[in-house]
């Protein structure tokens, strides 16, 4: 059935999505926007949206979401070609990645849409002064997204003029943000909840004093991998950003002394600590003993940390519905006992820890019934055992990553019991044969992605592979060399 067909049938469509819809034309995006006129939401990623047809669209009375994600047909003459009184009620703008406009092209736009309350401009165009000023029209603008665009000299610093009705900013992965000029915005930008610079590696310290005196009452922060940040100035973020609820510090210098600073954010939900080589028990226990409303939190490749710091999370997180332990090579079954006491846990990462074994993993599958997210590649102790129990309690697991465990057809057919099993990755499992994957795959038939090992796809019917593929399943096929190793005495594995 044709656009055409849908919408002359469907004029009371409030939401639509054409995501992808690759097909559709001018016309029928014109046919639309004469038909539909109760839209308020509408969604045109990835379409071929061209002048002809956007200006009918931007006209649609009622329009308070508009999506154009990777629109290459939309440019400055597009954007250029809108009356000023189109579009009072748009609120909601995406145009990321469409990269065939520029500053121009947004200035014309924004100069249409007075009652923008959301404008996301990621990995679009540069970010220039005269733009920036453009945003002045839009008196309301609360958010702004400009992931992976270029700032050229005082664009930022534009913002903390032009925008300081800002309630969220997004500058991840953004070239050109410096600290003369994002300290100078974020004193300006004082009402802001969200901030979001990850990948920013050119600020330091001095950035950071400016965030944390300034913008006092962050719910949000999210500063990945800004590497020149000094751990003395992380312990900034507790002391004066106490309202915090998500905080990602994934890669920083943080340490144990920043985590005690940071427990004084007792609202904390989310917490992301990953490749934080520096922090140990002693202040994950400050965290477990202060935030008793922490529901996610990523631990991955924190080496410095055992069984004693987990233990304190889970007896102080009783909220606790999301951890990754992933590389913690230290921790044990005992840190698996204690989470299992999480009841509203359902997404658990424990890959490459060699000491966890089929006893702790039997604990989680009894203990957390709504487990639904499982990885314990490389937890070679794990065998059929434990698969036996995630099996018989584990109802609600969509999604298990158990390469290079110790796994055979038994454990792997067990799980085949659990209906709504959708996402599997079995890679070099020496214990499995082609016979027992063969018979696992035919049996779960929610399966909608399985990753398996090349040497795989020789060894099965090809006529159960299509079968398998007909009901919807999208077989990943991985090519790794066999490499074996000992993990433990008289066991061997492979990876």
């Amino acid at each position: 059935m044709g656009l055409g067909c849908v919408v002359v049938g469907c004029t009371e469509l409030r939401e639509l999505s054409l995501k992808w819809c690759l097909g559709v034309s001018d016309l029928a995006i014109q046919l639309l926007a004469l038909k539909c006129r109760k839209l308020t939401s509408l969604d045109l990623s990835y379409t071929m949206i061209t002048k002809d047809s956007f200006p009918p669209i931007m006209k649609l009375p009622n329009l308070q979401q508009l999506t154009l994600v990777g629109c290459i047909g939309i440019d400055d003459d597009t954007l250029g070609s809108l009356e000023k009184e189109c579009s009072k009620s748009l609120q909601v703008l995406d145009l990321s990645q469409c990269q065939n406009i520029t500053d121009v092209g947004v200035s014309s736009i924004l100069k249409s849409v007075p009652n923008l309350l959301e404008l996301d401009l990621s990995y679009c165009c540069p970010v220039t002064p005269p733009m920036v000023r453009i945003f002045q029209k839009v008196p309301k603008l609360r958010t702004l997204k400009l992931e992976g665009c270029k700032f050229m000299a005082d664009g930022l610093k534009a913002i903390g003029t032009s925008c300081v009705s800002l309630r969220e900013l997004s500058l991840s992965k953004c070239s050109g943000v410096m600290d003369t000029e994002l300290a100078f915005a974020m004193s300006r930008l004082k009402n802001l909840l969200k901030l979001d610079i990850t990948c920013c590696r050119n600020i330091t310290d001095v950035s950071l004093v400016a965030i944390t005196s300034s913008c006092t009452s962050l719910i949000s922060l999210r500063m990945e991998s800004c590497s020149r940040v000094s751990s003395g100035a992380l312990q900034l973020i507790g002391k004066h950003c106490s309202h915090l609820e998500e905080l990602d510090l994934t890669d920083s210098d943080l340490d144990d002394e920043g985590l005690k600073a940071l427990a004084k954010c007792s609202k904390l939900s989310s917490l992301k600590v990953g490749i934080c080589l520096k922090i140990s028990d002693e202040g994950l226990t400050q965290i477990g003993k202060s935030c008793p409303k922490l529901r996610d939190i990523d631990l991955y490749r924190c080496g410095g940390l055992s069984d004693d710091g987990i233990i304190q999370i889970a007896q102080g997180c009783p909220m606790l519905e999301s951890i990754n332990l992933s590389y913690c090579t230290e921790i044990t079954d005992r840190s698996l006992i204690s989470l299992s006491k999480c009841a509203k846990l359902n997404t658990l990462e424990i890959r490459g820890c060699p000491m966890i074994t089929s006893s702790g993993l039997s604990e989680i599958a009894m203990g957390c019934r709504l487990l639904s997210k499982l990885d314990i590649k490389k937890c070679f102790e794990i065998n059929d055992v434990g698969m036996l129990y995630l099996s018989q309690f584990s109802r609600s697991l969509r999604q298990i990553n158990l390469s290079y465990c110790s796994v055979t057809d038994i454990g792997l057919l067990s799980l085949s019991s659990i209906s709504g099993l959708q996402n599997m990755t079995i890679v070099h499992l020496a214990g499995i044969t082609p016979n027992g994957l063969t018979a696992t795959l035919m049996v779960c038939g929610c399966l909608t992605k399985v990753k398996l090992h090349e040497a795989f796809k020789s060894m099965m019917p090809a006529h159960m592979i299509k079968n398998v593929e007909a009901r919807g399943c999208v077989f990943q096929w991985i090519d790794k060399p066999f490499k074996v190793f000992y993990c433990s005495p008289g066991c061997f594995t492979q990876r």
